[in-house]
């Protein structure tokens, strides 16, 4: 008898179904990911991933799961089209707005099978953060003409190349030295992480809040780093341009030497927000400090 209600109890418990569904939407969007070969964006949603699991295991006994006919039915749909996506979309820039676009529609799909549609708000910050994971790139490069900001990150590069010594002038996009030079395109302008720290700032405000005045510099402050970073390497892919390296250029391009400036990104994101929440922690501490001494005087 006690066997036969183990083995019965996935059949009648929706929390291991949600589990299995949930577990094995993860592993397909990670393994198609991986397979497109975006490893930032691979990186960034495996992160959130994280978030969300922590988030959901803080509030998993305050969860209401229960749906409804047509809320079930809107999820399987939502559901059915990511995994049928994952297997006809053509590769190329389609496939990548499908995977950065899949992560969330999937999490929405499983929160409306999970709580329906009145049970959704329990999810918003999860949506949220997977939300800010890899939309915000999509819709930027649909909706907004990016060539100004490659005409900015082209001037800032110029400007710390004339500051550093070099002999340079700027041409609408392009970066001219004496014995070469590169065109700053608009993939080139530092959209992609400015788009993961906005990512990493929403991770952030959910899971560790500053002070309410203090959130709105949070964003801010993280694109505006992702932008100096991004435009300092650009004027490196100049000057290696300039000495006729094309192996070099490369590997700060588009090889790993790319990946090292993401993380000096994320590095020097994480510095600032660790010092903004240190910052309220002493101040905290000190208010304590005068509150108890008054107590005492």
């Amino acid at each position: 008898m006690k066997a036969t209600r183990f083995l019965n109890q996935p059949l009648t418990n929706p929390q291991l179904w949600l589990l299995g569904i949930g577990g094995g939407l993860v592993a397909i969007l990670l393994t198609i990911i991986w397979k497109a070969g975006d490893n930032s964006h691979l990186g960034m949603i495996i992160l959130a991933l994280f978030a969300v699991v922590s988030l959901l295991g803080d509030k998993k006994h305050q969860l209401k799961l229960e749906s409804d006919i047509i809320s079930s039915i809107l999820g399987t749909i939502l559901l059915a089209i990511v995994l049928w996506y994952s297997t006809h979309f053509p590769p190329g820039r389609l496939f990548a707005v499908y995977t950065h676009l899949a992560p969330v529609f999937a999490a929405l799909g499983l929160s409306l099978l999970a709580s329906g549609l009145k049970g959704l708000k329990q999810y918003w910050q999860e949506l949220a953060i997977l939300f800010f994971a890899g939309v915000p790139k999509v819709l930027i490069f649909a909706l907004v003409n990016v060539k100004p900001l490659s005409v900015l990150t082209a001037k800032f590069a110029t400007l710390i190349l004339w500051y550093t010594g070099f002999e340079v002038y700027l041409q609408d996009v392009y970066i001219n030295l004496p014995n070469g030079g590169i065109k700053v395109a608009e993939n080139c302008a530092g959209i992609e992480w400015m788009c993961h720290v906005l990512g990493l700032s929403v991770i952030g405000l959910l899971m560790f809040p500053p002070e309410r005045n203090k959130r709105i510099l949070v964003p801010i402050v993280g694109v505006i780093i992702a932008f100096i970073v991004n435009a300092v390497r650009v004027a490196i892919l100049a000057v290696i341009s300039a000495h006729q390296n094309p192996e070099a250029f490369k590997f700060w391009h588009i090889g790993d030497g790319s990946f090292i400036f993401g993380m000096i990104t994320v590095l020097l994101f994480g510095l600032f927000y660790w010092f903004l929440l240190n910052q309220e922690e002493a101040k905290r501490r000190g208010l304590q400090g005068l509150k108890a001494n008054e107590e005492l005087e």
